[in-house]
């Protein structure tokens, strides 16, 4: 259970640097904080917020994941049946289910995969940060997943327990959980997070804290507790860590692009490694959000044409390109993963 170091310093265990790094771990957390905190207080603006969210942080989100598997010729060819093969799969698998069980069963889905997916990529951006603080630094991997997880698992039994009639403005159904399943569930949480911050104040004093790892597990903590239980309404909560969880996102895939490319054009990547250098974050994100806002404008415009059935067609169309964006995710992201451990410059 004890965080131990060999040597009695740590490396900050930093991504890219200070600057990068607080803006990537406090930045965001506080823009996601006082989002919710904004809405909270006056919920008309949960509207504008959530549109801000989705042009800026949103679609591009969903986007960069598209830097990944088609902005070069090796890229397309390695994911080509995630490129071709799996859009048409999850379309039609989608449509099923909101046929066969009800539309309610799309937005039911997307409640629980997407909590699966916010915790699963914290859980992988975490791992980044606990290998850059070195060798130096052990914490017992069921420790780790623990403090990790089950802080988001009380959160969704929690949600689950509220049960809510409606979520996003849809409707939904949920998990029949019982009252003491939830107290339980935010004993183990709770007990968990304060002996892991035992154990980081113990490693404090001796000198031997991983300090990018600590700040980001707190962000963590803070994140789901107030998206989760601390916000009464469901769709305001997941306004914060919907924000979070996107610009986080957004960051992390330009880091990766960035550290890819870092020394100089690559002539098999020519448009995608030219504003992925260092130098050019500005123009990688204006690329981006160019292409997401003409993309999903293009997809609104031809969801239009077709009338009074727009609005399904709506809920199929944006469900699937996330539910689409979730397994590739899982697929494409693996940090145990030997090319993506080299980029990121991080311990096997």
């Amino acid at each position: 259970m004890v965080a131990t170091a060999e040597s009695e310093h740590l490396p900050a265990g930093w991504l890219r640097g200070p600057g990068f790094d607080l803006t990537f771990i406090a930045g965001i957390s506080a823009v996601a904080l006082l989002s919710g905190a904004i809405v909270v207080a006056d919920p008309r603006l949960f509207l504008p917020i959530l549109l801000i969210d989705l042009w800026l942080l949103g679609y591009h989100h969903v986007i960069s994941t598209y830097t990944r598997l088609c902005f070069d010729a090796e890229s397309r060819r390695q994911h080509a049946f995630l490129l071709y093969g799996l859009p048409p799969l999850v379309v039609v698998g989608t449509l099923l289910v909101a046929v066969g069980l009800g539309a309610w069963a799309i937005p039911t889905i997307y409640l629980y995969w997407q909590w699966f997916h916010y915790t699963r990529q914290s859980w992988g951006v975490s791992q980044v940060y606990r290998r850059k603080a070195g060798a130096g630094f052990v914490e017992h991997e069921w420790l780790a997943k623990a403090a990790l997880y089950l802080l988001p698992l009380w959160g969704i039994l929690y949600r689950s327990y509220q049960s809510p009639e409606t979520f996003l403005g849809m409707e939904i159904w949920t998990l029949p959980v019982p009252g003491w399943v939830v107290d339980l569930s935010a004993v183990a949480a709770l007990s968990t997070v304060a002996l892991w911050g035992a154990l980081r104040v113990r490693a404090w004093m001796r000198g031997c804290l991983p300090l990018a790892h600590t700040l980001y597990m707190i962000s963590h903590f803070a994140i789901f507790y107030v998206g989760y239980i601390a916000i009464e309404d469901i769709t305001h909560g997941w306004l914060v860590i919907n924000i979070w969880h996107n610009a986080q996102y957004v960051l992390f895939v330009w880091l990766f692009n960035s550290n890819r490319y870092k020394d100089g054009i690559d002539p098999k990547a020519r448009f995608l490694s030219y504003i992925s250098q260092p130098n050019r974050m500005w123009l990688y994100f204006a690329v981006c959000i160019a292409l997401s806002t003409a993309i999903y404008l293009s997809i609104e415009g031809v969801i239009d044409l077709f009338g009074s059935w727009a609005l399904p067609l709506t809920l199929l169309v944006y469900q699937s390109i996330n539910f689409h964006h979730y397994i590739v995710d899982s697929l494409i992201w693996k940090v145990r993963k030997k090319p993506l451990q080299k980029t990121l410059g991080i311990a096997a």
